[in-house]
C-alpha cells in the first residue's frame, strides 16, 4: 500500500478526533462528552468547573483559596489545581470521575451512600484521591446586581449531603483511638441533652455546641482539605462580561465557618446554619460513641421545623463579606478564553436549561 493510501485512511480518523466534542484537560472521564446527554442539566455544571480548573492549571493561575487559619478565622491564600485535585489536571493517569462515591468518605456513614459532584482518581495506583462538590455561581446574584461591582456576590446553595461529606472529612483527621478521645473530650463540653429533636432542649446550649464546633476547627486547622470547588461566571448586563471566570476553592473548616452567620438568629427558633452546626456535631457524637453516623436518620429527626431540601443558603451579600477580593472583582479568565475550555464544539450539545448554559448559547461570537 501506497503512503499516499494510508493518508487517505487516516485523515479521516485525524479530524474526527479534532473536532470531537470535549473539555479541556479531560483525558479520562466518566462521561463520554461526544454524547448530548452530557452536556445537560446538572451535569455541565459540574463538568466544565472541572474543566477550567485544568485550564487555569495550564495557564499557571491558582485558584483562590478560602479557608481558616490557626485562630479559626477566615482568610484566602491561593491552591494550584494539582493541589485541589491531589494529582496534575493534565496528568495521564488523571481520571474524572463525576457523581461518584468516595470510599474515604463511605467508612464514616451508614445507609445509603452519597454520591459526590467530583471524585478524582490515579489510573496507575487506582486510588481514590479526593471527593469534591462543585457549586457553579453566578456573579451577581439579584441581591447584588445593583451594586458597584466590587460588592457584587454570588448566591450559595449548600445541600444536606455536603454536611454529611463535611463531618466525615472531620472524621478522617481523628481517625484514631488517640485522636478520636481528644474529640471525644471537646464534645463533651457540651452538656447532656435528652431530646435533641426539640428546640427548647437544644437551644438554651447551642452557645456551647458551636463553640465546640470552633475549639475542633482550630485543632485541625493543618489538616484542613479542599471541599468545595465555587466557579464563578460574571455577567455585565445581560451579557457574559469580558473579565468572565474565576474559581474559589473552599475547604472544609471553612465551609464551618459558613454556618458562623449571626443573621436570623433568635431566642426561639433554631436558623439553617446553626441547624448545620448542630447536624455536624451529632454526627461527630456519633462517630466517637460507634466509629459511624447515619447520616439520613440524624437530618430526618434534626429538622427544627426547617424543610431538608437544603441545608443552607446565603445571598450575594452575604458572601461577598466571605469571598471579597480583586479576583472576585475582576476575575482572571477571559470570555474569549472559553473556547480553550469547551472544545470540538461542545457548545452546539448545549440546552440553555440554567442560566451559564443560556449565555454561552446566547453568545455564539465566543466560538468564531
Amino acid at each position: 500500500m501506497h503512503l499516499s493510501d494510508l493518508r487517505l485512511i487516516f485523515a479521516p480518523m485525524k479530524e474526527e478526533l479534532v473536532s470531537k466534542p470535549g473539555l479541556f484537560g479531560q483525558k479520562h472521564s466518566s462521561r463520554d462528552y461526544s454524547k448530548a446527554k452530557n452536556w445537560g442539566k446538572n451535569i455541565f455544571n459540574s463538568s466544565f468547573p472541572a474543566s477550567l480548573v485544568a485550564y487555569m492549571f495550564s495557564k499557571n493561575i491558582s485558584p483562590v483559596y478560602i479557608k481558616t487559619d490557626k485562630d479559626g478565622k477566615l482568610c484566602k491564600d491561593y491552591i494550584s489545581g494539582e493541589d485541589i485535585f491531589r494529582i496534575n489536571p493534565l496528568s495521564d493517569n488523571a481520571y474524572y470521575n463525576f457523581e461518584a462515591g468516595f470510599s474515604s468518605f463511605e467508612k464514616f456513614y451508614t445507609g445509603n451512600r452519597e454520591k459526590i459532584d467530583l471524585v478524582m482518581m490515579d489510573t496507575e495506583t487506582n486510588s481514590n484521591l479526593i471527593g469534591l462538590e462543585i457549586k457553579l455561581t453566578a456573579l451577581p446574584d439579584n441581591t447584588t446586581k445593583n451594586l458597584p461591582e466590587d460588592k457584587f456576590g454570588c448566591e450559595i446553595v449548600v445541600r444536606p449531603p455536603t454536611i454529611c461529606f463535611l463531618a466525615c472529612s472531620i472524621c478522617e483527621a481523628y481517625n484514631n483511638d488517640e485522636a478520636k478521645n481528644r474529640l471525644r473530650k471537646i464534645l463533651n463540653k457540651v452538656p447532656k441533652i435528652y431530646h435533641w429533636n426539640e428546640t427548647s432542649a437544644v437551644l438554651p446550649h447551642y452557645d456551647k455546641i458551636e463553640q465546640a464546633i470552633k475549639e475542633i476547627s482550630k485543632e485541625i486547622w493543618e489538616q484542613q482539605q479542599p471541599l468545595i470547588i465555587q466557579p464563578v461566571w460574571k455577567m455585565s448586563g445581560n451579557k457574559l462580561a469580558e473579565d468572565c471566570l474565576d474559581t474559589f476553592v473552599w475547604s472544609n473548616l471553612a465551609v464551618l465557618h459558613m454556618c458562623y452567620q449571626k443573621e436570623g438568629r433568635t431566642n426561639t427558633e433554631i436558623s439553617r446554619f446553626q441547624r448545620a452546626l448542630i447536624w455536624v456535631f451529632l454526627m461527630l457524637k456519633d462517630f466517637v460513641d460507634y466509629d459511624t453516623f447515619d447520616y439520613v436518620r440524624i437530618i430526618k429527626e434534626h429538622s427544627y421545623e426547617n424543610a431538608n431540601d437544603k441545608a443552607f443558603s446565603m445571598p450575594g451579600k452575604t458572601s461577598n463579606r466571605l469571598m471579597s477580593c480583586p479576583e472576585l472583582t475582576r476575575p482572571r479568565i477571559k470570555k474569549s478564553e472559553i473556547k480553550n475550555i469547551i472544545l470540538g464544539g461542545g457548545q452546539n450539545l448545549l440546552s440553555p436549561e440554567r442560566r451559564f448554559d443560556a449565555a454561552l448559547v446566547n453568545s455564539p461570537d465566543i466560538f468564531d
